[in-house]
């Protein structure tokens, strides 16, 4: 689909739901990818992420721009290695298309959202939450605020109580995933 191949996407964020948003988006034909992160792969990531126990000590930017070129080595990826920084979290999304939050902490996750709708008004925002524990899949939904996207399990306990594990953390990833392609497909009308 030629939408697809002429579209970018930034993601903030390589771990569980980034590296496996990433994956999906590059498999199912998205052209550009900017991606914003600055950690290694860890052995404890394994469980979650899209890389593999040869990967570890690998900034995860580099495992996961192999890891996208093998699976589709048409998708140009941009990789930026920091740290988001409270006052200036938009700037490595300006010019793309659809933005997907894909970070850790709470705190950061709302700072993060909060900062690209005041900043880069309208452009569409897909967001994830309540990634821990096993099960429950049948709570998990999307909500919409404007041009955020909120994939979510309301009912999830927080990371910091419950076990991260690729089935319930890969759901939500591909859910995001799912909703840029239909923001790109303009399955998913924005407003304006």
């Amino acid at each position: 689909m030629r939408k697809l191949k002429d579209a970018s996407v930034g993601i903030a964020g390589a771990g569980g739901l980034g590296s496996n948003v990433a994956m999906a988006l590059a498999r199912a034909g998205v052209g550009k990818l900017v991606i914003v992160d600055f950690d290694e792969v860890e052995e404890s990531n394994l469980n979650r992420q899209y890389y593999f126990r040869d990967q570890v000590g690998q900034m995860k930017l580099d495992a996961l721009e192999t890891n996208i070129s093998r699976a589709n080595p048409d998708v140009m990826v941009i990789k930026i290695n920091q740290r988001l920084e409270k006052g200036a979290m938009e700037t490595p999304f300006s010019e793309v298309d659809v933005v997907v939050e894909a970070l850790d902490s709470a705190e950061t996750k709302a700072q993060f959202i909060e900062e690209i709708l005041l900043k880069l008004p309208g452009k569409p925002i897909v967001a994830a939450s309540g990634v821990a524990g096993v099960g429950g899949s049948e709570r998990v939904r999307l909500t919409r605020s404007g041009s955020l996207f909120l994939v979510e399990d309301p009912d999830s306990k927080s990371s910091d109580d419950d076990v991260l594990l690729a089935p319930k953390v890969g759901l939500l990833a591909h859910w995001q995933a799912n909703t840029v392609l239909g923001i790109i497909s303009e399955d998913i009308v924005l407003e304006g």
